[in-house]
């Protein structure tokens, strides 16, 4: 297993207050990590720090196993991709492409087999006598992210570069990021606060919160197992119920539950929309009353007030809600819970 990049204890804090303690990572050749996390989290600092635009008060950082800590950020085997397009206006895509190549005394017959060649990989064959101005949001990131890619960089950073993006655009720009990464290997540290785009497009996600690491894992493990409350409060919708240990088990109202984690006393459940069994009034499961019954394309949410635990929120298949309706008396049981003790 090489690893590609090494970030050992890294420190960075800010008259704020704000930045990282002790943020450790190894991220492994040809692998997409990205780091999420709510605003102030200390992501981008993370990654600013990788590619030498910020100096770490404390740590090391290594790339192919040597430090690069005083390296300023040209001399790095690193290349970023920021928010902005960072394009230049007044230049053709050609020349906006060909600029690092000339600085490294790249021949000429070179630089426009490379530009052809990048431009291919990001869809956009016969753009070069083309402006910035010329292209679409979408076009520009790609040229963005071309520019990044001519640089053959060790490690490939990549700061929000979809966030300027609409919706539908940023659901193809990640698909294509997938499908650069699978055919070039590169290594890269993708930086996003939006949830489901480091779901769709990581091989493993750093959840960060307060300057700290919660959790490292794959996309599946980090929804299915979140190690902390934060993490499941953060990754997609979660219903928070409390519960008890009662000899061993999980338990809320007459349900339990292994306690696989061996927690005690008092608990915080976490139970996922799609977990939710709604059963009929003979069902065994909690009673309560539907509130609304929303149904969302393919499927269905279903709100449902149990009385001293709140209300909770039931994914359904669209076809399985035709029968129910609002002020209804049903059941709702767990298919699974993730207890974590209150602290």
């Amino acid at each position: 297993m090489d690893i590609q990049l090494s970030v050992q204890q890294l420190t960075k804090r800010y008259k704020t207050g704000e930045g990282v303690t002790g943020i450790s990572l190894d991220v492994r050749k040809g692998e997409l990590i990205t780091l999420l996390g709510p605003s102030g989290c200390g992501k981008t600092t993370v990654l600013r720090s990788i590619g030498g635009f910020l100096d770490p008060d404390s740590g090391d950082i290594l790339i192919e196993g040597k430090s690069v800590l005083h390296a300023p950020p040209e001399k790095r085997p690193t290349s970023m991709v920021f928010q902005g397009y960072n394009l230049w206006p007044h230049m053709t895509v050609y020349d906006n492409l060909a600029f690092g190549l000339k600085i490294r005394k790249f021949k000429k017959a070179e630089i426009d087999q490379a530009v052809n060649e990048v431009l291919q990989l990001v869809r956009l064959p016969g753009a070069e006598k083309k402006y910035p101005g010329e292209l679409s949001g979408g076009q520009q990131q790609r040229i963005a992210v071309a520019r990044s890619l001519l640089l053959k960089p060790a490690v490939l950073l990549l700061d929000e570069p979809f966030s300027a993006l609409d919706a539908k655009l940023r659901h193809e720009m990640r698909e294509e990021l997938r499908e650069i990464q699978s055919k070039t290997g590169l290594t890269m540290v993708f930086v996003t606060h939006d949830q489901e785009e480091a779901l769709s497009i990581s091989d493993r996600i750093v959840v960060m919160n307060q300057g700290n690491i919660e959790q490292i894992a794959s996309p599946q493990e980090i929804y299915d197992e979140p190690s902390s409350l934060f993490v499941s409060q953060f990754i997609g919708k979660m219903n928070f119920l409390k519960g008890v240990i009662a000899s061993e088990r999980v338990t809320i109202g007459h349900l339990s539950f292994p306690n696989s984690k061996n927690l005690s006393g008092h608990v915080q459940l976490a139970v996922r929309p799609e977990d939710v069994i709604i059963e009929g009034e003979q069902g065994q499961g909690l009673p309560g009353v539907i509130k609304q019954v929303m149904v969302l394309g393919h499927y269905a949410e279903v709100s449902i007030d149990l009385p001293q635990y709140g209300t909770i929120r039931a994914f359904q298949p669209r076809d399985s809600v035709k029968d129910l309706h609002t002020g209804q008396q049903v059941k709702a049981n767990f298919a699974k819970v993730i207890a974590f003790s209150q602290n």
